[in-house]
């Protein structure tokens, strides 16, 4: 089998850099453009950068950890790289699509690997419906905001408000409310990933709501709508060792 052809990103800092100027004196090297598989050099926020940049092109991305957490990426280790690009499981992801009206009418459009999340953007907390299926499933939630998380993202910023931990094969789609006031002991929900989850901002004006896809904000939203889009493929590369499935099963019993 002939070798892919590699191509390394990193993620701007001097650590990151410094292993991207190593691997391309150790290793023959392509432009992204080009490349077969991408290695990307950073933490877990390079990695969503990474794979939205290169969403047309499809192409797998083997990380390496020069970042903080690094849940999504490979451990950092230069040699071999060859071998264990080609030796790694993949692990594939489909994203959120979501789709955002304001107040003053525009529509936008936007995907999320790790999650969308709905926040208040001021004092006030927001008012929000939730309709499932175009079914109202809960006619008045007051809250902070509201999570939908992938698999692969309910380990972010989901655990941190208390949502659930989904195993990666679940097919499940993910709902967490962020500090909920009303109805206070409503933890969220997990719904099948063919589920269409609208949102409607109640009193949009009064108390205004932004809508972020991964890292894509859109401020003052009125109707969100949120579902998994099973026609976009990203492929992330793991060690077998290490792969994501296993993370996701590991992350469930750290105390």
């Amino acid at each position: 089998m002939t070798d892919p052809r590699l191509a390394f990103v990193a993620n701007g800092t001097d650590e990151a850099n410094a292993a991207q100027e190593r691997l391309a004196q150790r290793y023959s090297h392509v432009s992204p453009e080009e490349a077969d598989v991408i290695v990307a050099l950073g933490g877990d926020g390079f990695m969503l950068e990474t794979l939205h940049a290169h969403l047309d092109r499809g192409v797998p991305i083997y990380g390496m950890n020069r970042g903080t957490v690094g849940f999504l990426m490979n451990e950092h280790n230069e040699d071999d790289l060859v071998e264990r690009v080609t030796t790694a499981r993949t692990a594939t992801l489909h994203p959120l699509r979501m789709t955002a009206t304001t107040v003053a009418g525009e529509s936008f459009d936007a995907l999320a690997i790790n999650e969308v999340s709905l926040l208040r953007e001021s004092r006030q907390a927001a008012k929000l419906k939730i309709k499932i299926d175009d079914i109202e499933r809960m006619e008045e939630l007051i809250c902070d905001g509201i999570i939908v998380a992938t698999p692969a993202g309910s380990t972010a910023y989901n655990l941190s408000a208390h949502g659930p931990i989904v195993p990666i094969r679940a097919a499940l789609l993910a709902i967490t409310p962020i500090s909920a006031f009303r109805p206070r002991r409503w933890r969220g929900a997990l719904l099948p990933n063919t589920t269409k989850i609208s949102f409607e901002v109640i009193e949009p004006l009064k108390r205004p709501v932004s809508a972020t896809a991964d890292y894509t904000e859109i401020r003052d939203v009125k109707e969100v709508s949120v579902y998994e889009d099973p026609s976009v493929e990203l492929d992330l590369l793991f060690d077998p060792e290490h792969s994501l499935e296993e993370r996701i099963v590991k992350e469930q019993f750290i105390v």
